[in-house]
């Protein structure tokens, strides 16, 4: 047993509440939280480390050995993911400062960011489905506050929306989790791989199956995406950055991990049913990025596009796709949150949403512009950028396992990325300014800076290093191609 592997959880838990406590003080909430994503970022390179030299780790809760008690499991894939979320949280801390107002700082936004953080890394490293549906709840709880605050009337609407939503994803999970419960007695996601091979995956198994996947493609985004653009364009920037950095990407962790561990006996079916909502996410987010000319709304859409093109290499759930999926899922966490940001800076300097009302910037803000395109041609998949490893596996796996349209139709998204961005990028950079504006543009901090120009190096060194980077995502891969590898980590006490 492992004990530092819940101290990621821990962490921003205890943090959280202590902030709380500080909600008059926001230069002592900024530190705190500054401190508390710092210290957890180094726990997670620690725990990377651990598992690359000794294997998945593993934490009993009590001593109660599973399928009996509450277990937390670190595999590569559970480590990078959290290690990739504190990066993004980093980021995201920076760029909110003097940016989120402090109106906001004093309404608990420090506290709910930490409960976000809480439940997203639990919900990597949890080895249990009722746990998983626990910390998704958490998570949840804190994007809702995180949405409605401000209390515009916007702001408002949308959180009803998301909330419901929500709402019925998390019913339709407590069903799932019931229903599955009561048909092979155990909640152990390792013990679950197990039970369901000895029943055999059919009859009412599938069913439970499809609902787990109906479940997390609702939080993910995966064709059932409706909520997302409109829930995503209401929250302040430093909000939408940390939301479309992860956690969307959670959703899809939820498939991989259920779909490559409990119901892998009899992929057919399932894996089919993947490709097509794949399919049509990339179809429908391609037509939206290319579409709307509100720069909210484009970057939105380019989350559904990734989400697609994700799910496409886990219907393809060859080594090479799922190699490229844990890949190219850490690519566009980061990639996302530095959009973003880049996104927030751009509306804020030239006081409009509207690509229509923008120009001109690229007078006043070369380094961002520039920071903008790099971005850009990240995430279409451009050598040496960080996208271009990714996209090459998952291609690769589509190919081999013969899913030709569906390689075509990922590829065409690719263009969809490019035409969307490099439009944003001529609008809002080149031109001549506009003489009238949404709003007054605001100054640009420089801790903005600092969160967007840590993020573009980031960008460039997976890409530049995507060798190395490799030798760590092919061990995530590995354990969601033979799930032996986890159940034995899981079980052998």
């Amino acid at each position: 047993m492992n004990n530092v592997i819940v101290l990621p959880l821990l962490i921003p838990l205890v943090t959280a509440v202590i902030l709380i406590f500080c909600s008059k003080y926001v230069r002592v909430q900024r530190w705190i939280s500054v401190v508390s994503v710092i210290l957890n970022l180094l726990v997670a390179l620690f725990i990377v480390n651990q598992v690359n030299n000794e294997g998945i780790q593993t934490l009993h809760m009590g001593g109660w050995l599973p399928p009996y008690g509450i277990v937390f499991v670190a595999d590569m894939l559970a480590a990078l993911l959290v290690l990739t979320t504190l990066i993004v949280a980093a980021a995201c801390l920076f760029y909110s400062f003097r940016s989120i107002g402090e109106e906001r700082e004093k309404h608990y936004f420090y506290a709910f960011f930490q409960f976000l953080l809480a439940g997203v890394i639990g919900s990597f490293l949890t080895g249990d489905l009722f746990n998983l549906f626990v910390c998704f709840e958490v998570m949840l709880i804190a994007s809702y506050a995180l949405i409605v605050l401000g209390g515009t009337k916007r702001q408002l609407r949308e959180t009803l929306k998301y909330m419901l939503i929500n709402i019925i994803s998390s019913t339709l999970f407590v069903a799932a989790v019931a229903y599955l419960y009561g048909t092979v007695g155990t909640l152990n996601m390792a013990h679950l791989s197990l039970r369901v091979a000895e029943v055999q995956q059919d009859g009412i198994l599938s069913v439970i199956g499809l609902l787990f996947l109906i479940v997390f493609a609702l939080k993910a985004g995966l064709f059932l995406f409706f909520w997302l653009p409109g829930s995503y364009s209401a929250p302040p920037a430093a909000v939408t950055a940390l939301f479309g950095a992860l956690l969307t990407k959670v959703g899809l962790y939820a498939i991989i991990r259920t779909f490559t561990l409990i119901f892998h006996h009899d992929t057919g079916g399932i894996h089919a049913v993947i490709g097509w909502m794949a399919a049509a996410t990339m179809i429908l987010g391609s037509l939206g990025a290319v579409a709307y000319k509100d720069l909210g709304r484009i970057l939105n859409y380019n989350i559904i596009i990734s989400v697609g093109f994700i799910a496409f290499g886990i219907a393809s759930a060859s080594s090479d796709s799922l190699n490229g999926a844990v890949f190219y899922l850490m690519h566009d966490m980061i990639a996302k949150a530095l959009l973003f940001i880049l996104g927030g800076i751009i509306i804020a300097s030239a006081g409009a949403n509207k690509l229509s009302d923008m120009g001109g910037l690229m007078k006043r803000h070369p380094l961002v512009g520039w920071m903008f395109f790099i971005v850009a041609l990240a995430l279409v998949g451009i050598p040496p950028l960080s996208g271009f490893l990714g996209k090459v596996l998952i291609v690769r796996g589509g190919l081999s396992e013969g899913h030709y349209w569906l390689t075509g139709l990922a590829l065409a998204s690719s263009l969809a990325v490019l035409y969307s961005l490099i439009k944003v990028f001529m609008g809002a950079f080149w031109g001549e300014s506009p003489g009238h504006t949404e709003s007054q543009p605001v100054r640009i901090h420089r801790t903005a800076y600092v969160a967007a120009i840590g993020l573009t190096v980031m960008v460039i060194v997976l890409g530049v290093g995507s060798e190395w980077i490799y030798s760590y995502t092919s061990q995530a891969g590995a354990v969601l191609s033979d799930p032996s590898l986890y159940i034995n980590a899981v079980l052998k006490e």
